[in-house]
């Protein structure tokens, strides 16, 4: 079959979707007869570009299907394999993928952090959490993008889950961290966020819709670009992603209060950094920690959900009126 026109392209995508005809015209917000003289040949005028715009957003498709050297095979390709130029492997060392971070968050960056603290944060309070030689110009360029994290007007959201930071402050394995050692990352944070509207830190929780999982890996989202990346599960592989439309919807994701996973707002997610620093310096049980948080702030059943099952049953239940976001 030929695909050349905007009818025959809708045709061979509503095939593909295996939808009803009601349904697919309410998807696309057009009426069932419009849709069926489409299917049926009765209509040769093309459909305006609001509907391209719609099926492009449901089905996740590259804008240029719809142009006219996108036709036949090409269009097919295009409906059916990941475009090559919106996905990208960045395969580089230690220093290229360094230069590739700093191109992209030159000026500002929404981050979704794989673990609390972030490297930079972990390695201006902590020298050498990890034990690697690195050679002079790493360490160079280490040092500025320290510098550009540490300005008071860099422009930083980051989204940390709440199990990270408790695991930061409490957990017994896989911790680097000595006491002192997180008291002093935990108020290098608390000084560069306090009452700067530049930074902005949530505290989310990943138990609260299913998407356990999104704190194991850094995604870094730039939306004027219309870029992001994430570190792949090789460490020296970087996934560049280009498509408009999935960059958007990952960044609105996590700008709407209503859309974005359970969390701590911004402004309190400060005051709760601070609880955590007294809370370590005064020797503090978790159990403390979260007493503290549920009774000084709206976020207590957020950090509830996040303590095991047997520590739930010895601590206070959340008290009523909880913010969820």
């Amino acid at each position: 079959m030929s695909y050349k026109t905007g009818i025959e392209k809708i045709i061979e995508i509503y095939k593909r979707s295996h939808l009803s005809i009601s349904k697919f015209s309410s998807l696309i917000q057009k009426d069932r007869r419009t849709v069926t003289s489409w299917v049926d040949g009765l209509t040769d005028v093309d459909p305006n570009d609001e509907v391209k715009k719609k099926i492009c957003s449901l089905f996740r498709y590259p804008d240029y299907i719809w142009e006219d050297g996108c036709v036949d095979e090409e269009f097919l390709k295009s409906i059916t394999q990941i475009p090559q130029k919106e996905v990208r492997i960045i395969d580089e060392d230690y220093q290229g993928r360094l230069k590739y971070i700093m191109d992209i968050e030159k000026n500002r960056r929404f981050v979704i952090q794989a673990q609390f603290p972030g490297p930079m944060y972990r390695d201006t309070a902590v020298q050498r959490v990890y034990r690697t030689r690195t050679d002079k110009n790493i360490e160079e360029l280490k040092q500025n993008r320290i510098d550009q994290m540490l300005r008071y007007d860099y422009d930083t959201t980051e989204w940390y889950s709440i199990k990270s930071i408790l695991s930061f402050c409490y957990a017994e394995i896989g911790n680097f961290f000595t006491k002192e050692e997180k008291i002093k990352i935990l108020e290098l944070i608390y000084e560069l966020f306090n009452n700067n509207y530049n930074k902005k830190l949530f505290l989310f929780d990943s138990f609260s819709r299913k998407i356990y999982g999104m704190e194991t890996t850094y995604i870094s989202i730039n939306v004027k670009q219309k870029i992001l990346f994430f570190k792949s599960p090789i460490e020296s592989v970087f996934i560049e992603i280009r498509n408009k439309n999935l960059v958007e919807r990952m960044h609105r994701y996590y700008s709407s209060p209503i859309e974005a996973p359970s969390h701590v707002n911004f402004l309190e997610s400060v005051k709760i950094i601070k609880i955590l620093q007294d809370a370590l310096k005064y020797n503090n049980s978790l159990a403390q920690a979260y007493e503290n948080i549920n009774r000084t702030t709206d976020y207590g059943e957020l950090f509830f959900n996040n303590l095991s099952i047997d520590l739930q049953r010895q601590v206070s239940a959340p008290k009523q009126g909880q913010r969820r976001n």
